[in-house]
């Protein structure tokens, strides 16, 4: 399921932001669920201590945007949608969201103008659709060099690891979960391409400190349906919770 929310300024007309805000987005999240449920998520998630998924994303704000200084202000409103694969986690967010009287996003004091439930859309029964990412994808790997230390490395759309890194990481969300059936014989032939990507489509962003590359664009997904509904609540790739890989279908 996912929440489309709307923020509005409180105090002003506007609302400033550093660009690199992914972090302020995920704490008004977490500081808008009840306690022990934001503890739960933030602490534990799902699956082993040592490895735990949080299974939620959300896209970028969209306003109207302008870039000054190594900040950003929006004029007006901003929009961003959440989506999660625990319902309870979507629905403590819109209680708190629309109770209170006023939200903190980073020092700016927001009213909450909207808090909309969007169902997963109708889609054809068979074959691939078409997937806009509205929260940069990011898929890599961690390499070791020659003298010892670690390396990431971030795929790019084009390259053939891209597809098979994004569908093992739905594989393993779907273990974590406890799915039922034989994962890799289900996602055998699954795969997300590249249909409409661009250079600039590139992001590089920092989030507390670390430097993060993915992609946005339109991408062909072809994935069986509770493996899409699994793409679509919980994102595509790698650092979801850090607000990467939120998906909408286009076709």
């Amino acid at each position: 399921m996912r929440l489309r929310i709307v923020l509005e300024p409180a105090e002003s007309e506007q609302i400033t932001l550093p660009i690199q805000y992914n972090d302020l987005v995920q704490a008004l999240i977490y500081y808008n669920l009840d306690r022990a449920l934001s503890t739960r998520l933030h602490d534990r998630g799902h699956g082993p201590p040592a490895r735990p998924y949080k299974l939620f994303t959300f896209s970028r704000l969209t306003g109207d945007a302008r870039f000054h200084d190594g900040r950003i202000t929006f004029r007006g409103p901003v929009t961003f949608r959440m989506s999660s694969v625990d319902d309870e986690v979507l629905a403590s967010l819109a209680e708190h969201l629309l109770t209170r009287p006023a939200v903190l996003l980073g020092r700016e004091l927001c009213r909450v103008g909207e808090v909309v439930v969007e169902p997963f859309p109708q889609i054809a029964p068979s074959g691939p659709v078409l997937l806009r990412a509205l929260s940069p994808i990011t898929a890599y790997t961690t390499l070791t060099a020659p003298d010892g230390r670690r390396k990431t490395y971030y795929y790019a759309p084009q390259e053939r690891d891209w597809s098979a890194s994004l569908v093992a990481s739905l594989a393993r969300k779907a273990r974590v979960l406890g799915w039922e059936g034989d994962v890799e014989e289900e996602l055998r032939g699954a795969y997300v391409r590249p249909h409409r990507v661009r250079i600039q489509d590139q992001k590089v962003l920092r989030y507390k400190g670390t430097v993060i590359k993915g992609w946005t664009g339109v991408y062909e997904a072809s994935l069986p349906e509770r493996y899409l509904r699994l793409a679509y609540d919980s994102g595509l790739g790698s650092k979801n919770p850090a607000g990467f890989g939120l998906v909408e279908v286009v076709r």
